[in-house]
């Protein structure tokens, strides 16, 4: 067997400009400067810093392992010794007792992560005709294994879409991410209120099932009906000839933008 032996003759950082964040898979490399180390991400740890990414911006405050822990389905150790590696690294900020917030390292990685889920989320509804309780499952076991630049074609091929099948905000290829047009949800609409549909929760399959059935997905317009002292927010979708109702949870886990109130 013959052996290729390839002569480095300059030093080993003229060699580094080759070496691109949007070509690796399935690991991400990461350009750490000062340092001037590269680091592998496993899968693992790039879920930690989507998890924390999501469970920062719901609240603009420090997460807590035990948070983390709930959110991620795993054992508070097994926690603690993931985000002391990613402290380590310089991807989190953590304190005991305090808790962690990605630093200015770690938040592009979560956002190239969070970017690759939602737009194949898109591409699996649109192109593949996969039902929108079925993408979430399916895009975290893609969202590793693909480039930025596999990325960027779906994206293109897609037409640069702003949002993902449940109305979550697709960061672009420069990892900015739109606001959304709302912070009100269904549950602080008053009897009367026309409103738009803006975002739903895209972790539960029965609950998405249960809304395509009956006409509810982003963009689409519902009038408040009813709403209960125990806790049920009834609603009548535009275009059907049914109402809905929602227990108060689900209608506070539902982002909507406010078109008319009972008063005009």
């Amino acid at each position: 067997m013959q052996v290729l032996t390839v002569a480095i003759t300059g030093p080993i950082s003229d060699l580094r400009p080759q070496l691109s964040t949007r070509q690796i898979i399935p690991w991400q490399i990461i350009n750490l400067a000062p340092s001037n180390s590269i680091l592998m991400l496993s899968a693992i740890m790039e879920d930690y810093l989507k998890a924390i990414y999501y469970l920062q911006d719901e609240t603009d405050e420090r997460v807590r392992t035990s948070t983390l822990a709930e959110y991620m389905d795993v054992e508070q150790p097994s926690v603690t010794s993931m985000v002391k590696k990613l402290a380590e690294r310089d991807f989190v900020h953590y304190e005991p007792y305090k808790g962690v917030v990605l630093t200015e390292t770690g938040i592009p990685v979560a956002l190239e992560i969070i970017r690759h889920h939602r737009l194949l989320e898109r591409y699996l509804t649109e192109r593949l005709e996969y039902d929108w309780a079925e993408v979430h499952d399916e895009a975290d076991r893609l969202e590793h294994h693909i480039s930025n630049q596999f990325a960027d074609r779906i994206a293109e091929q897609l037409g640069n879409p702003a949002v993902d099948p449940h109305g979550d905000p697709i960061p672009t290829a420069d990892l900015d991410v739109s606001p959304p047009q709302s912070g009100e949800t269904l549950a602080d609409q008053q009897v009367g209120d026309k409103v738009r549909i803006e975002r739903v929760p895209d972790n539960d399959p029965d609950l998405l099932r249960y809304l395509s059935e009956h006409g509810i997905t982003p963009t689409t317009v519902v009038e408040i009906v009813e709403t209960t002292s125990f806790g049920m927010v009834t609603l009548d979708p535009d275009g059907t000839d049914e109402r809905v109702a929602l227990p108060e949870e689900v209608a506070r886990s539902i982002t909507a933008q406010t078109l008319t109130g009972a008063s005009n």
